[in-house]
């Protein structure tokens, strides 16, 4: 007997603009036991979906059909039978973390409440088990997480805090929506594994929403595909994969990235650099960004010293794309900041085209910034939400180019909108009524306006649509052709650097571990650092997900405080004291343009594990 029965679901909305159908008839079941997946874009319906099951559609959302679970039926069922399921049996990890979890509560006072109300913990035991989850999940000094809020942890522990908070009680059904999204792909495999155990070992059913058909290969049985409110699609992940009838699926497994095949067949693919007559345009020579955090309050207080980024040297030639990947905390977007003097160096320095920027004064500044533009990873952030999308382009023009006519601006305005691939009559939307793809293409519009030499794109793509990434990819490549651009593409997909990038450039704690070629780099890694991120890329094929060896870094997540977590791959340097001055390891080069750190030779049976 299926745990889970939907039949004839239907979600509907009433609006200002008329009523609104998000869901259109959607049939489907899950066995114990089983992962089934829920594809498509953005509006297919697939989280209104889950969120009738849970009972938590917005107000003016209604759902008609059956949704059974366990043989109850969810749609009828009373508040109070609702609140016993929800969070105990029935689960669920959402999107957007930030909203999930209530701003003013401790991650400690969230977490244990639930384990509380369903299984009548102590408050003593309930924070033990919560300990136990956020380790398992890696998040670096769990204890005293459970004393922060969630605004003083990153986008990607507030994801982890929600996965392991969903997982507290065991539940029998869980749905999973874009869990892995703001993750990076060393604790994405952690959390797949840990989800998959779940299923395997306790019988639990797990509705797998996601983009990333590379988590679909490695997690589900069976995948149904929704488009506008429909199925379009459906069948076991062999077929899907190796046999896809409707031409949308076909459309959404053409559009993945993937990391062992570089070849993008009729799409935009970056030029070659000719290094020996490319221009060197960018010139960082052992930056530092170094951070005080006091670690405890009082007259006689201590202050360590957070080493975000400590020590790293790198050129950048005219029309070339560095790569920058690592784990969440491991400086790269610091590195940005830092090469963009938003934040000032500690140590170091960084040329632009010659010229010494890491102390330039503000006025200074001010005139380079034609030149030297970002494109931030949340568009929404960015793009001021009072501002029309015409009028937040347009804002830099009146900054760089104050001399141009308001109807000259606008022309400015229209034609780089047209660029980017938006209809120009967009101009006087907000962003509130743009898709988060189209706000992305906002934010590249809004860096390009100036006709900028060098653009860093902060994880630019990480939250899109596979669809939707595949074109802001094809986007950025064609920009670059045409407009001679310099770019650093910082992600923590791997597969989509390796579309992108001339050369890669492998950060840990603040530290390059790697840098060479990307394809020398894919093919040939050298540092466990390296090859473990490489490992943890799921492919979007089912069968070699099936077949190939885990590979996963041992233990937690370390502190960027802890001067001993550098030597983490050189063990045999190792000062076991967190006070001591300890050994720096050194870039080596292995081979012609290929550069890896020092690291324990015997390291890859003992720092890791298949």
């Amino acid at each position: 007997m299926a745990l889970l029965e939907v039949e004839n679901l239907t979600v509907t909305f009433q609006t200002n603009d008329g009523e609104v159908k998000a869901v259109k008839g959607v049939d489907f079941h899950i066995e114990p036991g089983e992962c089934l997946g829920i594809v498509g874009e953005s509006g297919s319906g697939k989280s209104q979906s889950s969120l009738a099951a849970m009972g938590l559609l917005a107000r003016n959302g209604v759902a008609g059909g059956s949704i059974r679970f366990d043989g109850r039926q969810l749609l009828t069922a009373k508040p109070s039978e609702l609140r016993s399921i929800r969070g105990n049996e029935l689960s669920m990890i959402f999107q957007d973390p930030l909203t999930a979890l209530t701003p003013q509560l401790t991650i400690g006072q969230q977490m244990t409440e639930v384990l509380q109300i369903h299984k009548g913990m102590s408050r003593r035991e309930a924070a033990t088990a919560c300990v136990d989850w956020l380790e398992k999940v890696r998040i670096p000094e769990a204890r005293r997480r459970l004393k922060q809020y969630p605004h003083e942890l990153s986008g990607g522990m507030r994801q982890r805090v929600m996965i392991a908070m969903a997982m507290l009680c065991g539940p029998r059904m869980l749905f999973a929506d874009e869990p892995t999204t703001a993750l990076d792909v060393t604790v994405q495999a952690q959390v797949l594994d840990l989800m998959d155990e779940l299923k395997r070992d306790t019988g639990t059913a797990i509705a797998l929403i996601t983009h990333d058909m590379g988590v679909v290969a490695r997690m589900c049985d069976r995948i149904i595909v929704m488009r506008h409110g429909e199925v379009v699609e459906t069948g076991t992940a062999d077929d899907i994969f190796y046999n896809p009838q409707h031409e949308y699926t076909k459309m959404l497994l053409d559009a993945v990235p993937r990391i062992d095949d570089p070849d993008r067949g009729d799409r935009p693919a970056i030029d070659p650099i000719d290094d020996e007559t490319a221009e060197t345009l960018l010139t960082v020579d052992d930056m530092k960004i170094h951070f005080p955090i006091r670690m405890s309050k009082g007259l006689f207080g201590t202050t360590k010293m957070l080493r975000a980024v400590d020590g790293v040297s790198f050129d950048l030639r005219k029309g070339e794309t560095l790569g920058v990947v690592g784990e969440s905390g491991c400086g790269k977007s610091t590195l940005a900041r830092g090469v963009l003097n938003l934040i000032p160096p500690t140590d170091g320095s960084v040329a632009w085209m010659g010229r010494s920027i890491s102390g330039a004064e503000k006025s200074e500044m001010r005139k380079m910034r034609k030149d030297l533009q970002i494109v931030f990873q949340d568009p929404l952030a960015s793009l001021d939400p009072r501002m029309t999308i015409g009028a937040s382009v347009a804002e830099p023009l009146r900054v760089h180019q104050p001399k141009l006519r308001g109807k000259e601006r606008e022309a400015e305005v229209r034609k780089m909108l047209d660029r980017v691939g938006l209809n120009p009559n967009m101009i006087n939307r907000y962003p509130h009524e743009l898709s988060g793809g189209q706000n992305q293409r906002v934010g590249i519009a809004r860096a390009m306006i100036t006709r900028p030499k060098l653009v860093v794109c902060d994880e630019a793509v990480s939250a899109l649509d596979v669809s939707v990434q595949a074109q802001v990819v094809d986007l950025l490549i064609d920009l670059q052709k045409s407009m001679g651009l310099t770019m650093i593409f910082i992600s923590h997909d791997l597969s989509v650097v390796r579309e992108v990038s001339h050369r890669v450039m492998v950060l840990y704690l603040g530290r390059v571990v790697e840098f060479a070629d990307r394809d020398e780099i894919y093919r040939n890694a050298v540092h466990p650092y390296t090859k473990a991120l490489i490992a943890a890329v799921p492919h979007p094929d089912p069968k070699v997900e099936r077949n190939r060896d885990a590979v996963r870094l041992q233990g937690d997540l370390p502190s960027p405080l802890d001067t001993r977590a550098p030597l983490r791959f050189l063990k045999s340097e190792l000062i076991d004291d967190p006070d001591a001055q300890q050994y720096q390891p050194k870039l080596v080069e292995i081979s012609p343009n290929h550069f890896a750190a020092e690291h324990d030779a015997f390291l890859g049976s003992e720092g890791l594990r298949a």
